[in-house]
């Protein structure tokens, strides 16, 4: 009898102590579930920021543009090829769009840093190291944790702007209607960052995890999968925002010369999928849309602007 009732005991033990923690948990996790990150604030310390000067002054950035030609593009899918194409994607057309510049890589950290110091905004969210700064290794990742209107303020403080989604698409497929930025191949983990989750799993449906630095790797990685005119990672790594307000049913009434957009709305357009996206996400032609205020640790963006060349300059594209 004792033996039983000592069994009988350890159950009884062992059940508190499981709802105990249940309930630590669940308090836990309420308090990750209410966490806003827009509310955390890192400061500079005053040898944080001498050491962010020396950084801007002795590291080379990689803000290159490549020059994209007028004339028209494949925009958009048919479900015909490809299986994944949907609604917001459709119908796909012939669009014209003038001469522009685009950027080569993703804006770094670094460039970022550099218009963070000019504007005298406060460090990112993830730099918290030596007073206020990235780590050594973080300097040409993409910058992430930007709402849409801190990558639209840098683009302008660089005499530059934000891409719309017509030149967007246009520098990352070309001209001839390609799923993806090297071709018709589907995406694999030798070309691009893309399907992984990190220590504790994606971040779409856990905001506590935004606090986490993502396994994102530098802007100037994988050399064998660039765009027809030498963008590097227009998908993986970061998403990027674009101009655009966004609608899903844009494209059945959107001009098909030098679109810009619907002219309002409540979203603003991203493209090329994240660091935690999924194969069917992978596609030059994939849109969505996110409230503009929005900083998550899987968007970036990159920068363009008119075309600065004379008219008739050659711009060589990489043959595939």
């Amino acid at each position: 009898m004792e033996r039983k009732g000592t069994k009988q005991c350890r159950i009884w033990e062992r059940m508190i102590s499981a709802v105990v923690m249940t309930a630590a948990f669940l308090v836990v996790a309420q308090a990750a579930w209410a966490l806003d990150t827009q509310d955390i604030v890192v400061e500079w310390t005053a040898a944080g920021k001498k050491l962010a000067a020396q950084r801007v002054a002795n590291v080379k950035s990689k803000d290159e543009l490549v020059l994209v030609p007028a004339g028209e593009f494949i925009m958009g899918s048919d479900k015909k090829t490809d299986r994944l194409a949907y609604r917001g994607e459709m119908p796909q057309r012939r669009v014209y769009l003038d001469a522009f510049e685009i950027g080569k890589y993703e804006v770094t950290a670094l460039e970022y840093l550099k218009f963070i110091l000019a504007t005298d905004r406060k460090p990112q969210l993830d730099w918290r190291y030596d007073g206020g700064n990235f780590q050594e290794t973080m300097a040409h990742h993409p910058i992430m944790h930007v709402s849409w209107y801190d990558a639209d303020a840098y683009c302008k403080w660089a005499g530059r702007r934000l891409p719309t989604e017509a030149e967007w698409e246009k520098a990352a497929r070309g001209t001839d209607g390609r799923l993806f930025p090297w071709g018709p191949e589907l995406a694999g983990p030798t070309r691009a960052n893309f399907g992984r989750t990190g220590l504790s799993g994606p971040v779409r449906d856990r905001p506590e995890r935004l606090l986490l630095y993502p396994p994102i790797i530098s802007v100037d990685r994988y050399d064998k999968a660039v765009s027809p005119y030498g963008l590097y990672q227009v998908i993986g790594n970061v998403s990027e925002w674009v101009s655009d307000w966004y609608d899903k049913d844009y494209y059945a009434s959107a001009p098909d010369r030098n679109p810009k957009g619907p002219e309002a709305g409540t979203q603003k357009a991203f493209r090329g999928g994240g660091w935690m996206d999924s194969t069917t996400t992978m596609r030059v032609a994939m849109r969505n849309g996110t409230d503009p205020h929005t900083k998550i640790n899987w968007m970036g963006f990159r920068c363009a602007r008119d075309a600065q060349e004379p008219a008739g300059t050659k711009v060589s594209m990489v043959v595939k």
